[in-house]
């Protein structure tokens, strides 16, 4: 079965789409949505400083995230805004990341690949990293999960229960490292942050608890995935770019539909 390019695609896009969506519902809980994309315009630079010093690419990728995130919170609070240096370290990044690999010689770079994706050239090796950083990202997240939502609805709250909303922010700054380094492949840098947010965002009118919003998010991106995969092989389109339109029609649809429920309750 893993001979056939296609299902290797489908288990792919199942285990990004697995492991971005409840890790999704955190960014969005904390409305770091921002950080979620500098982070993967950072990848880039992660992938060329891979390939220049000659190791993993996932490890190139986490490297990059986890020190952006480290000079994030060195540097706020410091007269720059939040928004201002996720900003200008997630452009510097992806500019510094594309000049870089102009300086790769002997390896042939497909940048189309890294920046928007290409999930059908996901090899048997690749799968193993997806799954086995979605594995990580599902354990860590189960792990902390209590932990990670206190400190998320109130710190005050967090430190009376002796939980160090500093050490839960990393937690999530090692998932979503993990997270970009194995999606990569899949939508590529410039979408990963969609993927992140667009399956939580769609599922929230919709969940009255964390858990289910968690739940339901993780469906709509694996849905996503395989549905974009489909439309992409159907239609000769971008798979990538497929797969986050169609995330993107879920995210419509369920707005439409929690209006018209409003709107139904308001009447009655």
């Amino acid at each position: 079965m893993l001979d056939d390019f296609m299902w290797r695609a489908a288990l792919a896009g199942l285990g990004v789409g697995l492991a971005a969506a409840p890790l999704g519902c955190f960014v969005v809980w904390r409305r770091m949505a921002y950080f979620g994309d500098a982070t993967a315009h950072a990848a880039i630079l992660g992938v060329a400083l891979a390939l220049l010093w000659n190791i993993s690419i996932f490890a190139g990728v986490i490297g990059i995230a986890l020190l952006m995130a480290f000079c994030v919170s060195t540097l706020s609070g410091k007269g720059y805004a939040m928004d201002t240096l996720l900003g200008v370290m997630a452009h510097s990044a992806l500019a510094i990341g594309l000049v870089a690999v102009s300086f790769v010689s002997g390896v042939r770079i497909d940048l189309h690949a890294y920046l928007f994706g290409d999930i059908l050239a996901v090899g048997k090796s690749d799968l193993a990293i997806i799954w086995s950083g979605a594995v990580l990202v599902i354990g860590l997240m189960l792990w902390r999960w209590q932990a990670l939502l206190t400190a998320t609805l109130n710190e005050e709250l967090a430190h009376a229960s002796h939980i160090n909303p500093r050490r839960e922010q990393l937690v999530l700054t090692v998932a979503l490292a993990i997270v970009v380094a194995v999606a990569l492949k899949v939508v590529g840098a410039l979408l990963i942050a969609a993927l992140l947010i667009i399956p939580a965002a769609t599922a929230r009118p919709f969940s009255r608890t964390p858990e289910q919003m968690a739940l339901l998010a993780a469906l709509v991106a694996m849905a996503a995935a395989t549905g974009g995969l489909g439309a992409a092989y159907t239609f000769d389109t971008p798979t990538g770019p497929t797969i986050v339109s169609l995330a993107a029609g879920f995210f419509v649809i369920s707005a439409l539909a929690s209006q018209g429920w409003q709107r139904l309750v308001r009447q009655r």
